[in-house]
């Protein structure tokens, strides 16, 4: 997300912090080239204006100009006003209702609507320790309801059974009753959506709410479609009141337009954000985590918080007192490799570290991406349990049945055992420092080719 635009900034940034001193004349071309940059991002034109306004305001004041480092200065006062307009902090889910507390989730049809409600319901039971029930009102789309009960299966959330015939009134009604006599903390009801904004979708969505009266109004919108969804945004927060967006696709989203504008246009915070198809995958929105991301700054508040979420006590434990005792095999490799994907594979972290989009080229084309990983996760599963443990059995004709067995080459067979060689020498000269040190080694080879 935001890649392009960080890609742009930056570049526009690199000039201003090679000056020594700027000048009013310095600091309104670089502010063109960042007006050039957000509208080519897809950002809303008056969000533009204002932003740009805004900045300069400050950016040729005296503070800025007596700076011993104004470049700097003026990155500051670009990272504030992004975070305002985003939203300035996180808004978190209201709860804060009798259970069952009511949650109701609109949007068009295709912006994942169903989805992000299996993936809130997970979020909630996993973290909030909620118990929560799902229902599906969507009685046009063919299979909606099943849809929602199979998503149900997957998170382990329960939903509501379905009964033939019922409007999405009535299955709102009895999803509430249900919550209310089976003890359920949180309701969450997915209404139907169509293909564009109509009185008909308007109008259905906006009885369910005088009928349950929702703690929350989510509109769930694809952050892909840029303009669009934040003129559905807008279209709906006008109609039936939300109070919250879910931005959905952003991992796809190379632009954000969407993102910038939506807090701007509707007034209402952007509250979570899907970042793949996974039902794990959505988090909640901070701004000023993504204003830092945008400016190529990182977020690695982020990334240390994804990585608590996905590493296992009792797996961590174990490596750490391998390391100590300066030992490491395969399948520590492999479990290396599995803990990066489940972090949201290279790309995922490498977005949240300070000042990596400089490098991502060089990334590319030395063709290190997730594929790589994946290969790495496959030669290993090629091998056999022996082999795995003792690197010195890996002779020609194993490394050939090795790369048939994972679809590979042997070149990059020898190349996986190169780096394996390579950590498992770093892992000897930094048992001292445990797990930590384990982690900066495993991370960092994976680079070498």
């Amino acid at each position: 997300m935001f890649e392009n635009l960080t890609q742009k900034l930056g570049a526009v940034f690199d000039r201003l912090k090679r000056r020594g001193a700027l000048s009013e004349a310095d600091v309104d071309a670089a502010l063109r080239e960042v007006r050039v940059a957000l509208l080519e991002a897809d950002v809303a034109l008056p969000v533009v204006k204002d932003f740009i306004l805004g900045v300069r305001m400050k950016a040729v004041g005296q503070d800025v100009i007596r700076s011993v480092t104004p470049g700097q200065m003026v990155i500051k006062i670009v990272h504030d006003h992004l975070v305002d307009t985003l939203g300035a902090a996180a808004s978190e889910i209201n709860l804060r209702a009798t259970p069952p507390v009511p949650i109701l989730m609109v949007g068009l049809q295709g912006s994942g609507k169903t989805t992000t409600t299996a993936k809130l319901a997970l979020r909630l039971v996993g973290r909030d320790k909620k118990k929560v029930l799902m229902a599906s009102l969507d009685v046009r789309r063919p299979a909606a309801q099943e849809q929602l009960a199979v998503l149900g299966t997957q998170a382990n959330v329960p939903t509501l059974p379905i009964v033939a015939g019922q409007d999405p009134v009535a299955i709102a009604r009895r999803a509430m009753e249900t919550g209310a006599k089976e003890g359920y903390d949180v309701v969450l009801l997915d209404t139907a959506g169509r293909l564009s904004i109509d009185e008909e979708l308007m109008a259905e969505a906006a009885s369910v709410r005088d009928a349950v009266k929702p703690a929350e109004t989510l509109l769930v919108v694809d952050a892909m479609t840029g303009q669009d969804a934040v003129n559905t945004a807008k279209a709906f927060n006008e109609k039936i009141g939300v109070t919250g967006i879910v931005l959905t696709r952003v991992d796809g989203d190379a632009r954000g337009g969407a993102a910038l504008s939506m807090r701007a246009v509707t007034g209402r915070p952007i509250k979570l954000i899907g970042l793949g198809e996974k039902l794990d995958a959505l988090d909640v929105f901070h701004p000023d985590r993504i204003a830092g991301r945008i400016l190529g700054m990182g977020d690695v508040v982020g990334l240390v918080e994804r990585a608590a979420e996905t590493v296992e006590r009792e797996d961590a434990e174990a490596l750490a007192k391998k390391v100590q005792k300066g030992e490491f095999d395969f399948d520590d490799m492999a479990a290396q490799l599995k803990q990066l994907r489940k972090m949201g594979g290279l790309s995922g972290v490498m977005g949240m570290l300070p000042g990596i989009g400089k490098i991502k080229q060089q990334m590319a084309d030395a063709k290190v991406d997730d594929r790589l990983v994946r290969r790495q996760e496959a030669i290993i599963a090629s091998m056999t349990r022996a082999e795995r443990k003792n690197v010195k059995l890996l002779n020609g004709s194993r490394r050939r049945r090795i790369a048939t067995g994972s679809g590979t080459s042997v070149e990059d067979v020898n190349r996986l055992v190169k780096q394996f060689m390579e950590m498992s020498r770093m892992v000897k000269q930094v048992s001292k420092l445990g797990q930590k040190g384990m982690m900066r080694a495993g991370i960092s080879s994976l680079f070498r080719r």
